[in-house]
Order: structure tokens, then C-alpha cells, then sequence
């Protein structure tokens, strides 16, 4: 069966779209709405048990969603292309670098999750592995990513959609898996072309852990800091981050 998935656009440049682990393929904002598709092709990929494919039963790791990527790539006729992943699916991302190098032609990180183990305290521990269940958690994660800042409303309908489109197991899976994994060893020295996209006001995975992780491990790495966003750009500043992502694909 074909692996379901959101196509935006025709274009020469392919990439494929992992999303975060609060989101789905639909959940981008109004970006999706500011992409080139005579330029790009983009295809959006759900996760098992989120989403479309909200239903699939799988594992819900990491090492699963590149396996699904890899098998749409194939599908689609795709034997090379970029990937976009978004926090997790940063993550995720470099998994599937890790396992077809060759097929990469650039890797973009949004506020991404580095290749090493995610580092938490207890308290950091407890609000996110009580996340899968607790609607306030969610909530508390969202607020904290985003600065704060965001409006009680959009950060409402945000729990509401993560509750929505993801199983609780799978939620509770991916997490266990992007939290642990370390891809760190496998990525140091790697020298495909990588962007990293960071909101200045993500009070998480900042520009400075993106300095001592991602450009540390990747030599031909440039990170850009989005200003007036947190964790969630293509919400907060949808313009800009479709100018840089398609600005660094197309050079």
C-alpha cells in the first residue's frame, strides 16, 4: 500500500518534510501557503499513528520513520533529495542520513533535535514523559518552546490538534525514541550542505546548543536565527522561513 502523504508542489527540488512531535503534515501553518510549487516539490510525510496514517500500526521510532521515508522516496521515484525535519523530526532526519548518505542532497533542521541523547532533568523528564497523557503538559512544553509568548488561543488549539491526530502510545514511543537515540558518532564529519533554522525565542533548543551540537558535528553547517519566532516559525513567521528554506535549497 502506498504510504499516504501531503504533496505540495511540481518542481526540479524534492524534499521531503518531517514534522515535530506535536504536529502532522497538515499542522504547518500558513506556510504551506507561501511555498513555490513550480520551483519545489515537497512531500509531507505523517508518522505512523499520527495524522493520515494515524491508524498504521508500527513501532514509533525513529529508525521506523526512515524506513517510511526511504520507502516513499522509492515510491515517488526519488532516488536522491533533501529533507526537512522539524524538531523530532530533525532527528529523524539524520537518521535517514545515517542510513542512505548518498541520497541526501541537503539536510535542513528546524529548531531540531541534535544527533546525541536529549539531556533532561527530573523536572524536565516528568513534563514530557507525562505529556502522552496530560493535556497540560503539552500545553506547559508549548508554552515554554515558544517564549511564553504565544496567545492562549493558539496555544489551546495547538494541544487540541496534538490530541486529535496522534495515538497517546505513539506520542509516548516517539519520545522514548528521540530522547535516547544517539546518532552522534554515525553523523560527526558528515559534509552534506546543512541548514539550521532556530527562533530567537525558543527557550529550548537554542542557537547555542545548535552551535555546540549540529555545527560541531557537520562542517558545512549554517544556522540562522529567525527573529520573532520560538519553536514554531512556520506559525510565527511563516514568510521567513519559506524565504530561507527555499533561498538555501535553490543555491
Amino acid at each position: 500500500m502506498a504510504i499516504a502523504h501531503r504533496r505540495i508542489g511540481t518542481g526540479p527540488v524534492r524534499v521531503i518534510v518531517l514534522h515535530d512531535w506535536f504536529g502532522t503534515s497538515a499542522n504547518w501553518g500558513s506556510v504551506l501557503d507561501h511555498l513555490d510549487p513550480e520551483g519545489f516539490s515537497y512531500a509531507f510525510l505523517d508518522y505512523r499513528g499520527y495524522g493520515e496514517r494515524r491508524d498504521v500500526p508500527g513501532r514509533h521510532t525513529l529508525a521506523e520513520i526512515a524506513d517510511d521515508v526511504l520507502e516513499l522516496a522509492d515510491e515517488l521515484g526519488w532516488d536522491t533529495f533533501s529533507l526537512l525535519g522539524h524538531s523530532m523530526g530533525g532527528k529523524a532526519a539524520q537518521q535517514v542520513l545515517v542510513r542512505t548518505p548518498e541520497r541526501i542532497e541537503k539536510l535542513i533542521g528546524l529548531a531540531p533535535v541534535p544527533a546525541a541523547p536529549y539531556e533532561m532533568d527530573d523536572a524536565t523528564h516528568e513534563l514530557f514523559f507525562g505529556a502522552a497523557e496530560s493535556p497540560g503538559n503539552r500545553r506547559l512544553i508549548l508554552d515554554l518552546v515558544t517564549g511564553n509568548r504565544a496567545s492562549r488561543h493558539w496555544l489551546d488549539r495547538m494541544v487540541d490538534h496534538s490530541l486529535e491526530v496522534s495515538r497517546p502510545e505513539a506520542f509516548a514511543a516517539y519520545l522514548a525514541s528521540w530522547q535516547s537515540l544517539d546518532l552522534s558518532a554515525a553523523v560527526k564529519g558528515n559534509t552534506v550542505p546543512v541548514l539550521v533554522l532556530v527562533g530567537e525565542y525558543d527557550l529550548a533548543l537554542t542557537a547555542d546548543v545548535m552551535r555546540a551540537t549540529w555545527q560541531a558535528w557537520y562542517p558545512n553547517c549554517r544556522i540562522v536565527t529567525l527573529a520573532g519566532a520560538g519553536h514554531y516559525p512556520p506559525h510565527e513567521t511563516p514568510v521567513a522561513f519559506a524565504t530561507e528554506v527555499e533561498a538555501f535549497l535553490r543555491d
